[in-house]
């Protein structure tokens, strides 16, 4: 099998970790948005959907980086 060149892994990554710093914190307020419609709290868990996006985005991408960068 042949390897991958290193612009296409870089991409790559490029890719994942934006896909994870702009995807957790659009799950957690879409979430959000969900639960308070359906208990009639108006911004409490968009703002903490919001937040446990934004940690949760921000936790894989440093795992993803330490993984790629071999530090784990």
């Amino acid at each position: 099998m042949k390897k991958a060149e290193p612009h296409f892994r870089a991409m790559a990554l490029t890719s994942a970790i934006l896909s994870q710093l702009a995807g957790g914190p659009l799950a957690g307020v879409f979430l959000g948005k969900w639960v308070d419609s359906q208990l009639s709290t108006t911004p409490t868990f968009l703002i903490i959907g919001l937040f446990l996006g934004l940690g949760t985005g921000t936790y894989g991408t440093i795992h993803l980086v330490r993984t790629y960068t071999g530090d784990d």
